[in-house]
């Protein structure tokens, strides 16, 4: 790397990751745990760009696979993606500044394209090829980021973690053309799982070298890890649930795949459930939060035998569902989260789900992906409120402070401790539903 491209690399990752939000605290103004810092929102900002360019980047490559008619507006979607750190990067320091960055993010998106061309195409020289310029690639930025962070992100570390990105993405892509749809989708949830290591390495490095402009506050906490893997969860049910029911009304191979990895999105709730209050609680938690899904289907179904009374029936049984579900969290929370306000946060998530897919319906597939971003991106909002609610209710469960920032830098070691960030991101909501349980459990 040069030194007109070190010294670049600094001020660019300030101006795209800085929290534009001004709802957040100094570390010497709150004592107490919290989730509206500008490091956190700094990590929130990165959950939701890194997790949404692996999500669209392996639905666009499977998108090409197909031939699909909305594969023009798949890749757009990706495109637009990395064209919102662009923007960012020039409005602070100029056009050049930002087409510098974006032609280093394009290229790797690039090579995923020329990977599915040449897979398509049946030329294993061009594939070789692809993989060749990945290689390289994750060799020429590991050296980037180890620079931007005046080595607070090990290039060895970073290698690693970039190579995990390479063979994710090219391993589901690989494994839906072979037909092993399950396999795909795991690994399509891996992908998506390790960009939330890739952020959390980033965001405490960054925060680390610019303490300054992050109020001194920290990326990495235990109230930062619950509200990112609320990100995870709550993002992913969304993403997986649009690509189901687009999968239902075309009436895909890959249905039932598309299905199980939503079931195993609810089951790493559930589990943890029950691993806590027993079969009885977890079984409670698990009908409430199926039975929206399966309320969708519903919706999927009517649509395809255009019948009006199922998708009629469908939408009342949603409405129903938020009230419920806001009434739930409300008790749950001691009146934190106000279940008014909550329904109305309810009904966007299914507003946007059904939008897109009615859209998806009508072919009109532009509106599709500008939804399916709004909609991937309205989940954020909602587990900033969730967890807010969680931190603030039970404080003593966040105080601890982490004595070190991770050195995995994209998150290279994130899959194998999957377990663990999944339920540690939801003890808060664990105890909250415990004491819902038990005043359900009283009253019955």
């Amino acid at each position: 790397m040069d030194l007109k491209k070190a010294m670049l690399v600094v001020p660019l990752s300030v101006s795209v990751l800085l929290p534009t939000s001004l709802d957040v605290v100094n570390a010497e103004d709150n004592n107490m745990p919290t989730v509206e810092t500008k490091a956190v929102e700094l990590r929130a900002t990165l959950d939701n760009l890194l997790s949404e360019h692996a999500y669209l980047a392996i639905e666009t490559m499977r998108k090409g696979a197909q031939g699909a008619p909305d594969f023009k507006q798949s890749a757009s979607a990706l495109e637009k993606n990395t064209e919102d750190l662009s923007a960012a990067i020039a409005s602070v320091y100029g056009d050049e500044a930002g087409q510098k960055f974006k032609k280093m993010w394009s290229s790797h998106i690039g090579y995923f394209v020329d990977y599915v061309k040449a897979t398509g195409n049946q030329d294993e020289d061009a594939k070789q090829e692809a993989l060749a310029n990945l290689k390289d690639y994750r060799q020429d930025f590991s050296k980037f980021l180890a620079t931007a962070t005046d080595g607070r992100l090990k290039a060895d570390n970073l290698v690693e973690g970039l190579q995990t990105h390479v063979n994710q993405l090219i391993g589901a892509f690989d494994s839906y053309v072979a037909g092993d749809y399950q396999e795909a989708y795991m690994k399509e949830r891996k992908a998506i799982h390790h960009m939330y290591g890739v952020s959390k390495g980033l965001s405490g490095a960054i925060t680390d070298q610019f303490p300054d402009k992050f109020n001194d506050t920290k990326a990495v906490t235990p109230a930062a890890d619950l509200r990112s893997n609320l990100n995870y969860l709550l993002s992913e049910h969304t993403g997986l649930a649009t690509m189901a029911m687009q999968n239902g009304l075309d009436g895909s191979k890959d249905f039932d795949a598309s299905v199980q990895a939503l079931s195993k999105n609810t089951k790493d709730l559930t589990a943890a459930i029950t691993s806590l209050y027993g079969e009885e609680a977890g079984q409670k938690f698990n009908d409430i939060w199926s039975k929206h899904i399966q309320d969708f289907v519903k919706y999927v179904k009517g649509t395809a035998s255009d019948d009006q009374q199922m998708k009629d029936e469908a939408l009342k049984a949603l409405e129903k569902y938020r009230m419920n579900f806001a009434n739930f969290l409300e008790t749950a929370t001691d009146g934190r989260l106000k279940a008014d306000v909550l329904a109305g946060t309810l009904q966007q998530h299914a507003d946007y789900l059904i939008n897109d897919f009615d859209q998806y319906a009508d072919e009109d597939y532009d509106k599709v992906y500008m939804t399916l971003r709004d909609s991937y991106a309205h989940m954020f909002k909602a587990s900033k409120g969730l967890s807010g609610a969680f931190v603030d209710q039970m404080p003593d469960k966040f105080m601890m402070m982490p004595s070190e920032m991770p050195d995995t830098g994209m998150g290279g070691t994130a899959d194998h401790d999957s377990d663990i960030w999944i339920y540690a991101s939801i003890l808060a909501l664990i105890a909250a539903a415990g004491i819902y349980f038990r005043g359900q459990a009283k009253q019955q």
